[in-house]
Parts: structure tokens; C-alpha cells; sequence
């Protein structure tokens, strides 16, 4: 199961749609696709500890910011899910949502290991301006990972792929911001 996410997972990040016959798109296999984001967690609490030893951690202490960060995560993974539900029933493709769900969860791995390969070489002294342009590189490429999921788990055209990316950058900014208030940067 997890194998066959990651792999499926692994073929969508290179562009090819049969990543999708690998990834188990029933209810159960969308269920179980929430696996991803325990695999994805130390890459998680990676990327925030570097950020916070940039900027000096949080201001109301590490234990809270964690907690705070913590919440933030498992909201994010499962709200989005909720949230796209509606969305795939006004793009009449509710019968694919659990698909869908199942190849998001499986692509966020994938996602985090691009991250976090791309933001290390900048912890390692890679000039600023470099670092900075590997890691919008790297939203690029998240960015790009997430409309073809949308596009390609749910046969729907580039233009209402665009509004499931828009979904997940709108609750990605609303987590992040109160995540900020509850921990103090």
C-alpha cells in the first residue's frame, strides 16, 4: 500500500499520468493515503526548525510553537481533503474525489522531499540569492505537482485544476497565519 503510493507518487512528479494506476483510489485507499503525512512529518519538522533557526525560533517559546505547528500540520492534511469535496462535486467529479485525495496525499511526499532537498544548500552556505531561487524553484515545481494531480486524478481541464491549487494556497495561508498568532511567529 505504502509502497505503491510513494511509487505511483514518484511517476506523477516526473509528469506521467500512469503514476495514478499505482495509487489505490477508493475510499479506503484515500483513507489510507493519510499514511503520507506521517511519512512527511520529520521532513515537516525539519523545514520549520530550519526556518526557526533563522529567525530565532518562536517567540512564545519552542514547546508552544511546536504544538501550535503540530495542530497546523494535522489540520492542513485532513482540512484539505473536507474542503475539496465540495469542490469536486461543482466540477461534477465527485466520484473521483477519494482517487484524487489518495494521489494529493501520496504527491505531498514527493513535494517534501524537493523541499527539503532544495532548501539545505542554502543551511550549507549556498549564496543567498542562489538559495532563495532553488527554493522558489521549488514552490514552482509544488505548484506545478499540485495542478497536475488535480488535473490528471480528476480528469477535469487546467483552469479548474488551478482552483484546487488556489484552495490549498488560501488554507495553507490561513493555517500558517493562525499557527503564527498561536506560537508567536
Amino acid at each position: 500500500m505504502i509502497e505503491a503510493g510513494l511509487r505511483g507518487a514518484l511517476l506523477l512528479a516526473r509528469g506521467r499520468l500512469d503514476g495514478l494506476l499505482l495509487i489505490d483510489g477508493s475510499s479506503g485507499g484515500a483513507a489510507r493515503s493519510f499514511w503520507a503525512a506521517a511519512i512527511c512529518l520529520p521532513g515537516f519538522l525539519a523545514l520549520r526548525f530550519l526556518a526557526w533557526s533563522e529567525g530565532g525560533g518562536p517567540e512564545l517559546g519552542l514547546l508552544r510553537g511546536l504544538v501550535a505547528e503540530l495542530v497546523g500540520y494535522a489540520c492542513a492534511w485532513t482540512g484539505f481533503a473536507l474542503l475539496a469535496l465540495p469542490l469536486t462535486e461543482v466540477a461534477g467529479r465527485r466520484a473521483e474525489w477519494p482517487r484524487f485525495v489518495a494521489a494529493w496525499n501520496w504527491s505531498n511526499v514527493v513535494q517534501y522531499l524537493v523541499m527539503l532537498a532544495l532548501t539545505l544548500p542554502g543551511e550549507l552556505g549556498l549564496p543567498p540569492l542562489l538559495a532563495h531561487g532553488l527554493g522558489l524553484a521549488g514552490i514552482g515545481y509544488a505548484l506545478w505537482l499540485e495542478w497536475f494531480v488535480a488535473r490528471s486524478a480528476l480528469g477535469i481541464v487546467s483552469g479548474k485544476a488551478v482552483a484546487f491549487v488556489m484552495l490549498d494556497l488560501a488554507l495553507g495561508l490561513a493555517i500558517g497565519g493562525m499557527v503564527g498568532r498561536l506560537s508567536g511567529g
